[in-house]
């Protein structure tokens, strides 16, 4: 009794909180194009290797501009990737 009780009570705490923080899922094709486009203005230190880091910036400054792209809808005004402090 008390396990199945114990089951119903975090059943339902996990329904609740999973309940008030919904997902938001970005569209694929836009996912793609700020892909390519942080890929363009963040090229890699050698060219075909990407684990040789980048020549323009770090990985805070590329989630940044690939935030702003998604926020944009996938379209980016200038091709200037974003300065990171």
């Amino acid at each position: 009794m008390r396990v199945i009780s114990g089951f119903a009570i975090a059943s339902a705490v996990i329904m609740i909180s999973s309940a008030m923080v919904p997902a938001h899922a970005i569209d694929v094709q836009v996912a793609r194009a700020c892909d390519a486009l942080v890929a363009k203005a963040f090229p890699p230190l050698q060219p075909g290797n990407p684990a040789s880091g980048s020549a323009r910036g770090g990985a805070k400054a590329q989630r940044d501009y690939f935030n702003k792209c998604v926020a944009n809808g996938g379209k980016m005004d200038d091709d200037t990737p974003l300065k990171s402090k």
